[in-house]
């Protein structure tokens, strides 16, 4: 495990968050709500039938852990909620009562209601599980109106790139082909990221390009370009810039050359891609290049933290992203 990661889950500890996992019925997840649980990383609800939660996992004591079936709870104050909030989308109530037993949406009508601060789920589900009711429900944040991931890349503590070699990539999980102001919410969103999960405490972030301040004319680089212009008056505290290639925007020397008084260039430590191709070809070339851990994807953009996982996760990246998901709670 990573230095990084044990410091997020050291901060996780002291924070005494709850966490609800949707998928009781897979054994990694209730494996992981054990460990989770003894280990107060998180107070964690669990969503299933807890005769059939035991026998999934004979072992597993389920003591801490607050298990709730969506089957059998008064649904009542969910469908409710659910209803008020997409009555005006055409949803009626007897759709609201069907989908708020749903564990997906049963979990996130947990946190929008404040009974859970976060949600990590995904383990058995597709992406398009967890956005849904994730639009649908908690939305996106206050003037962010594009959801996102980022990911965490951890180089060696001494490396002279990022703070004390970490770095954040945006986006290379979600968005094909996003524009100027799909950008622009990936790069704010980016930077609270660095914030609340990797400790950076002044993001400077780079919005890349295969041309640096005007060396390239392209509808692709005015794209970045409005982008870039988009984050400046939208969150004038933080330094962005752009359009910058990866080189400029890392090494110092070649910034003096290309982008010369620039807040960014030559010493960024966020990342934010043009596109989905060059954001998920980029982080894995530098996970498996430069042997970076990548971790991630992070969902961000949300009003509330909810986090997908993939269907082959281990019961090791249920716990990691449950400690990412309580420092996004802290924020």
């Amino acid at each position: 495990m990573t230095t990084f990661l044990a410091s997020i889950k050291d901060r996780a500890k002291t924070l005494n968050k709850t966490i609800v996992y949707p998928e009781g019925n897979d054994e990694r997840v209730v494996r992981a709500a054990q460990i989770a649980t003894q280990k107060k990383i998180a107070r964690i609800i669990l969503l299933g039938n807890r005769d059939a939660i035991q026998r999934l996992c004979p072992d597993v004591s389920l003591d801490g852990i607050t298990i709730i079936d969506p089957k059998t709870e008064n649904i009542a104050p969910y469908a409710d909620t659910l209803y008020e909030l997409r009555k005006d989308k055409g949803m009626d109530r007897a759709t609201a009562e069907k989908l708020a037993r749903d564990e997906m949406y049963f979990g996130v009508l947990l946190v929008h209601m404040g009974k859970a601060d976060g949600m990590v789920g995904g383990a058995a589900h597709p992406t398009s599980d967890m956005l849904r009711p994730g639009l649908q429900i908690v939305k996106t944040a206050p003037g962010i109106k594009t959801v996102s991931s980022c990911f965490v890349m951890v180089l060696p503590e001494d490396s002279p790139y990022g703070q004390n070699g970490l770095l954040i990539f945006g986006d290379c999980a979600v968005n094909p082909n996003p524009t100027a102001e799909q950008l622009a919410d990936i790069a704010i969103a980016s930077a609270s990221s660095a914030q609340s999960i990797a400790g950076i405490k002044e993001p400077r972030v780079a919005l890349l390009s295969f041309s640096t301040k005007g060396s390239a004319k392209h509808e692709l680089v005015d794209k970045v370009v409005a982008a870039v212009a988009l984050c400046q008056s939208r969150a004038p505290n933080i330094a962005f810039d752009g359009e910058l290639q990866f080189d400029a925007a890392v090494v110092e020397s070649v910034a003096q050359r290309k982008a010369p008084g620039s807040p960014v260039a030559g010493r960024a430590n966020v990342f934010i891609f043009p596109d989905l191709q060059s954001g998920n070809i980029g982080y894995k070339m530098v996970e498996r290049l430069a042997g970076a851990d990548a971790i991630g994807p992070i969902c961000q953009g949300f009003n509330k933290p909810l986090n997908d996982l993939s269907r082959g996760c281990s019961i090791e990246d249920i716990i990691n992203v449950t400690a990412i998901t309580v420092m996004q709670v802290a924020r």
